[in-house]
């Protein structure tokens, strides 16, 4: 089974791209979706961040206060890298095993949705990777609508990863999704298509013409 990563800044369409690679049954691990299962309540990852960041970040049903502790992260470049030194290990474990499940099931080929792809060294082990880009001014706009954060929470957000152009000069393919929901989904339909091609996937067991 073969891993692609698909990658970007934050706002910048990483889910709709993901979304779409669905309606094509590629199936996803969602870096996301893993960082919040190795944080549930009883979990080693839960007990090293309330050791490292005090008991203030859990709410009161025992569950990770994920604002308040994003918080102190984004404020914060030393408490930013104690975080991702605790959650990224377990992300990576998490994903080996899905990765392995999947192939196990016949899956010929799958994606790694994340963030931090290239800020973590990881990019060649998600070979080809796609990166999903937009202005910083619709990544702004978006973090806004999204969570009503303001615009130094915002900056800080986007400030806290690789700025975008980084990110794009290590590519493979680059989506950019500040057009139409149209024009985002025929760019991931050509990528996919090309990711097929290159790794010796039959495309049209993802709904694609060849």
């Amino acid at each position: 089974m073969h891993l692609f990563g698909v990658t970007g800044g934050i706002a910048s369409g990483k889910s709709a791209v993901a979304a779409r690679l669905r309606a094509h049954r590629v199936p996803v691990i969602d870096a996301d979706v893993l960082a919040r299962e190795v944080v549930e309540p009883g979990t080693d990852g839960l007990r090293a961040i309330v050791d490292a960041f005090g008991s203030g970040v859990v709410g009161p049903a025992g569950r990770l206060d994920r604002k308040a502790l994003a918080r102190i992260a984004f404020a914060d470049d030393a408490a930013r890298k104690r975080l991702n030194a605790i959650i990224h290990p377990l992300i990576t474990a998490r994903t080996l095993e899905r990765a392995a499940e999947l192939g196990a099931h016949g899956e010929a080929l799958g994606c790694y949705e994340a963030a931090l792809i290239v800020e973590n060294g990881v990019a060649d082990a998600f070979r080809p990777l796609v990166v999903v880009s937009c202005p910083e001014e619709t990544q702004i706009a978006r973090i806004h609508a999204r969570d009503a954060s303001s615009m130094a929470d915002a900056m800080a957000r986007i400030r806290a990863q690789k700025p975008l152009a980084e990110k794009i000069a290590v590519a493979d393919f680059v989506i950019d999704t500040t057009g139409s929901i149209e024009d985002s989904a025929r760019q991931t339909d050509e990528v996919l298509r090309a990711i097929c091609l290159r790794v010796g996937v039959d495309a049209t067991r993802y709904r694609l013409e060849p």
